[in-house]
């Protein structure tokens, strides 16, 4: 097999104007507006953040089988992510290696060999070369396999990587989610729908909007469940409206602890989102009501449950990771997002709903209420990204403060900052100011 290799060799330094604006950042507020709308930084992006980091790209359960294969593109790349015959998990760039054709084209499906549609020249589905039709003597075919991306399965989870070389800090973070993700099961878990839906803003607009519930009143339908206290780090510093919430949020998290603890789960928030290049965000966490899933009363969408553990009752399990994904996970489903850009102003956000391989549409749950609060949640935001980016695009817009409850967001922006800065050697020129003064 050939070692993998960035997509891109010749990506260009950024302009000076850029490379101020990177070195430049003021901590605690928003990007500048050239960070979501110029198309230089739309590219550095492809580039630097999606082409160097770990993307979470794909679940197991979308390749249960040798031969099952799902596709991942984002600006010219594209990445095949396929089982093999051993049943591995691979992942190779989609461009045949006679002279360069795109080979799989559907962003899903099964086959037993990857053929070029082309000059049909054959691959097997571990990206060696099995065929090469009227080649010259002397032709070695084990010198043409596809080229190889980083690939990581962490319990059921498939990341990849592009760059020659891959965040080395990858088994640090698998070290400390798998005992988080494996009791769930999501390896032996089955796909009940996915959804693809195209937001009219930046990623990283996206992203950010992920990162806080500042805009959750927006959400009543997810509100039923979801404790709007989530980002505020003390009583002190949360609102006299959402008092009661806290309160019902206190003490749903003493009881699950009682739970928790009773079954070996792990639950303690572990947060280095901007400490490391695969900054990431872990901890089990309390819902409202029933306190058993994403539905309108809480209580469970799917009568078999996705672990072995005999309790509906297990809150939620979220799980963020830069540059790209969050997840929530509950006793009978898990809920995985993946984020991959399109434009400067279009962001893909792929949902995918997992419930036990075992589980029957129709007699274990119902489709509609597994994932009718999603699908609300999902157009809500996908709606207040777009607000955000048309206000962004406007020459009256100037970047504001953070508030307390969105200091995620700082993480995500600070991570992203840092990464451009170390990956194209910009040193900072401000650390940190003043935003009332800036």
């Amino acid at each position: 097999m050939t070692a993998p290799f960035a997509a891109r060799v010749d990506a260009q330094s950024p302009e000076p104007g850029s490379q101020a604006l990177i070195a430049d950042r003021v901590v605690g507020q928003s990007l500048p507006a050239p960070f979501y709308v110029s198309q230089e930084f739309f590219d550095l992006d492809l580039d630097e953040i999606f082409s160097k980091s770990w993307l979470f790209v794909a679940t197991e359960a979308e390749i249960p089988e040798p031969g099952d294969f799902v596709t991942i593109n984002f600006g010219t790349r594209s990445v095949i992510v396929a089982r093999d015959d051993q049943g591995r998990v691979r992942a190779h760039h989609n461009v045949c290696r006679h002279r360069g054709a795109r080979l799989l084209t559907e962003p899903n499906g099964s086959t037993g060999t990857i053929v070029c549609t082309y000059h049909s020249w054959t691959y097997g589905m571990d990206g060696r070369l099995q065929y090469a039709d009227a080649q010259a003597p002397g032709f070695d075919k084990s010198c043409f396999s596809l080229r190889s991306v980083h690939v990581r399965t962490i319990a059921g989870l498939v990341f990849i990587c592009l760059a020659e070389e891959a965040p080395s800090d990858i088994d640090e973070v698998a070290a400390v989610v798998e005992p988080y993700l494996a009791p769930h099961r999501l390896a032996e878990a089955k796909v009940a729908k996915q959804t693809d839906l195209v937001e009219d803003g930046n990623w990283k607009l996206t992203m950010e909007n992920n990162r806080e519930c500042y805009h959750c009143g927006g959400h009543p339908e997810l509100l039923n469940v979801f404790f709007p206290t989530w980002g505020y780090s003390s009583t002190d510093a949360i609102p006299d409206r959402l008092a009661p919430a806290f309160d019902r949020y206190r003490r749903a998290t003493a009881e699950l602890v009682d739970i928790w603890d009773g079954h070996g789960l792990p639950y303690p928030r572990v947060e280095e989102l901007d400490t490391r290049a695969t900054g990431f965000h872990i901890e089990r966490d309390a819902m409202d009501l029933a306190g058993e899933s994403f539905t309108l009363d809480g209580t469970a969408a799917c009568t078999r449950l996705l672990t072995d553990i005999p309790e509906a009752r297990l809150g939620r399990l979220s799980m963020h990771l830069q540059p790209n994904m969050w997840l929530h996970i509950t006793s009978d489903h898990a809920l995985l997002f993946s984020v991959i850009p399109i434009a400067p102003d279009k962001t893909l956000v792929r949902t995918t709903w997992l419930v036990h391989r075992d589980a029957v549409e129709g007699v274990d749950y119902d489709l509609d209420r597994l994932t009718g609060v999603w699908e609300a949640t999902n157009q809500q935001d996908a709606d207040l990204v777009a607000l955000a980016q048309q206000g962004i695009s406007s020459p009256a817009y100037v970047p504001g403060p953070y508030g307390p409850s969105e200091f995620q967001v700082e993480a995500f922006v600070n991570w992203y900052i840092t990464m451009l800065r170390q990956r194209l050697g910009i040193s900072a020129v401000r650390a940190a100011s003043d935003a009332a003064t800036a």
